[in-house]
């Protein structure tokens, strides 16, 4: 037991006494304090250029809107607001170039060759007769048993480059493709009557030879008179009928034969 005292008083001996620890308390409790002291002047003193919650605009302190919907003023929604509507928009038609009434005065204009043309129309480049009467041409000619969709846009696509290079060495102006493609096709709608023909009745024969020849004059006698107009070309309407002429009566023959 005494050995055990012994080695009690010896493992909790040590140099530390009771007036060093009270004096490490004080020091403690002073550095305490001066922190504490500095903490309340920096409460006490904000620093420069910070300004408190109550000196902040009432507006921008409550928000009156709903959550993920933010509060518009007239300012904003005057900013937001386009200046061009959907209503001062072209409409779709006009924007790709279509005219349906344009469109029917060309197809007057064809069906009745002695109508004087409008040159300021028909110098446009409207393609969208031209593609609904070779369309036409080649579903008539498949009635009647001919599959001749490829050759009617090959001649289509040739006739349309030659009378190009004859029309721009004749003519002082010039004219661009798009406005012979035009008047070729709108020209093509007599042809179209003649393949409906074909249809019906063959045009192997005397009648049909005749029928053919007053056909292709008819669709060269539109065109050179658009052209005429067109290109204030006056006194040579019958050299521009002539190649148109010889186009025409390749469609003649493709629907014959």
């Amino acid at each position: 037991m005494s050995n055990f005292e012994q080695f009690h008083c010896d493992f909790y001996q040590s140099n530390y006494t009771i007036d060093d620890q009270e004096e490490d308390y004080n020091s403690y409790g002073s550095d305490k304090n001066l922190c504490g002291s500095r903490k309340s002047q920096t409460r006490e003193q904000p620093p420069a250029g910070a300004f408190s919650l109550s000196e902040m605009p009432l507006s921008s302190q409550r928000y009156t809107g709903q959550i993920l919907q933010p509060t518009y003023s007239p300012n904003t929604l005057s900013h937001l607001s386009y200046s061009d509507g959907f209503d001062e928009e072209p409409p779709l038609l006009e924007e790709l170039g279509i005219n349906f009434e344009h469109i029917w005065q060309k197809t007057l204009t064809v069906l009745n060759p002695m109508k004087p043309a409008d040159g300021s129309i028909m110098n446009e480049t409207d393609l969208t007769g031209p593609l609904i009467f070779c369309l036409a041409l080649g579903a008539t000619l498949l009635l009647a048993g001919k599959v001749h969709f490829g050759y009617v846009y090959g001649v289509s696509a040739i006739g349309c480059l030659a009378m190009h290079a004859l029309l721009n060495l004749m003519s002082t102006p010039g004219v661009s493709h798009g406005c012979v493609a035009s008047v070729l096709g709108y020209c093509l709608l007599p042809m179209v009557i003649l393949s409906s023909s074909a249809v019906i009745f063959s045009l192997q024969g005397t009648l049909g030879t005749l029928l053919a020849l007053f056909i292709i004059g008819w669709c060269s006698l539109s065109a050179s008179k658009i052209f005429t107009s067109a290109l204030a070309m006056e006194g040579q309407q019958l050299l521009i009928a002539y190649p148109c002429a010889l186009l025409y009566g390749l469609f003649a023959l493709l629907t014959i034969f």
